[in-house]
């Protein structure tokens, strides 16, 4: 798969061509299989208390296909009061170099959801499940774990030239104010 760049249905393919027929990571699939996500944000503008919002990467049908089934395979949003709440499920949790990549991302999704919809940004939950720590990452993380964690407030993001979630680009999101200790280095465990 790393010579063919090619991951093949996972993710986002999911999210937005549930079960379409795969071919390639760069077939035009427009129109193919359920766009979960285009559903999530009409039921949020039409009927934003439905308890049914779920989107999922989860598709045994095509297992076979994928390089790996996905770690984070649903996630689920809630609207409490005018907040947009985000939580995802994950079956396998690499806590050093995965776990922070997929708060950023959802913390991002729910945010750009947020804008979607008019609604505040709300609370980030995540349900983890066999978190593990790589023995290569061991040291680095007895270093994490002696780092104070309030030593920085917590930076921002702030989206410009908004006019919707399918147009959205990762230059349109900055971070604000964001300061940290210095980098820790973790191989990547395979």
């Amino acid at each position: 798969m790393l010579e063919e760049r090619d991951l093949g249905p996972i993710y986002g393919f999911q999210w937005r061509h549930f079960n379409a027929p795969y071919k390639n990571f760069d077939t035009d699939y427009t129109g193919q299989g359920i766009d979960q996500l285009k559903k999530i944000i009409e039921t949020l503008k039409t009927n934003p208390r439905d308890r049914r919002m779920i989107v999922s990467a989860w598709n045994p049908l095509q297992f076979g296909e994928m390089a790996l089934p996905p770690c984070h395979y649903a996630f689920q949003i809630t609207v409490i009061g005018n907040k947009l709440n985000l939580l995802w499920n994950q079956r396998s949790v690499d806590m050093m170099l995965g776990l922070p990549f997929n708060i950023a991302s959802y913390g991002l999704l729910l945010h750009l959801l947020a804008k979607e919809t008019g609604l505040e940004e709300g609370k980030l939950v995540g349900f983890l499940a066999d978190v593990h720590i790589y023995e290569n990452h061991l040291e680095g993380a007895r270093e994490q774990l002696s780092r104070d964690p309030n030593k920085y407030p917590l930076a921002k993001i702030e989206t410009e030239n908004w006019k919707s979630i399918f147009d959205w680009k990762a230059e349109d999101t900055k971070v604000l104010n964001y300061q940290s200790y210095d980098k820790i280095p973790f191989a990547i465990a395979v």
